[in-house]
């Protein structure tokens, strides 16, 4: 996994954002925003991922000026469509289908659910002088801990001065 203090590398995606398909750059994000939350997944579709998800949704990290938030999951953008509209998400949500970007942030599962090449599951908090503040991922894209890295990505994001609530995620749903 990607250490803390090292330069984030940058990245150009398909993603669905706001209702329709089109490119997503981290570095207008980084140029923008004090702070970006990349919140990988290995699917769409995935119960801890998505709970995750909704609890940032929740909380209203999406809404802010000073950060961005983007989800990052192994599926395809046709995929995405369908898991914006099922869940209600407001940002921007990445088809990272072969891999690319979670391998640049060595984040690349072995394999998974008999997939391979996919994200793990993982949050990241990158500064606006591309430093990496935060960087955790579960052992398994099913695992449940308790805080969720989502969770723990707040206390980051307070030090870099964007005052965030704390996302509670809700394992159980419904989202």
């Amino acid at each position: 996994m990607i250490e803390t203090g090292v330069k984030a590398p940058d990245f150009a995606a398909p993603t669905v954002a706001d209702g329709r398909g089109t490119e997503i750059a981290l570095y207008r994000l980084v140029e923008s925003h004090r702070a970006v939350v990349l919140a990988f997944a290995p699917a769409t579709f995935v119960p801890t991922s998505t709970a995750a998800f909704a609890a940032v949704r929740d909380a209203g990290w999406h809404d802010r000026e000073d950060l961005a938030v983007v989800a990052l999951t192994g599926d395809s953008l046709y995929a995405g469509f369908a898991y914006v509209d099922r869940f209600d998400l407001p940002f921007p949500v990445v088809s990272d289908f072969h891999g690319g970007i979670a391998d640049s942030y060595d984040l690349l599962a072995d394999s998974w659910e008999g997939h391979a090449d996919i994200p793990r599951r993982a949050t990241v908090v990158i500064d606006g002088d591309w430093r990496v503040r935060f960087a955790e991922a579960t052992t398994d894209a099913l695992d449940r801990p308790a805080p969720a890295p989502v969770e723990n990505a707040t206390a980051t994001l307070r030090d870099l001065g964007v005052d965030v609530d704390r996302p509670r995620v809700n394992y159980d749903g419904p989202w």
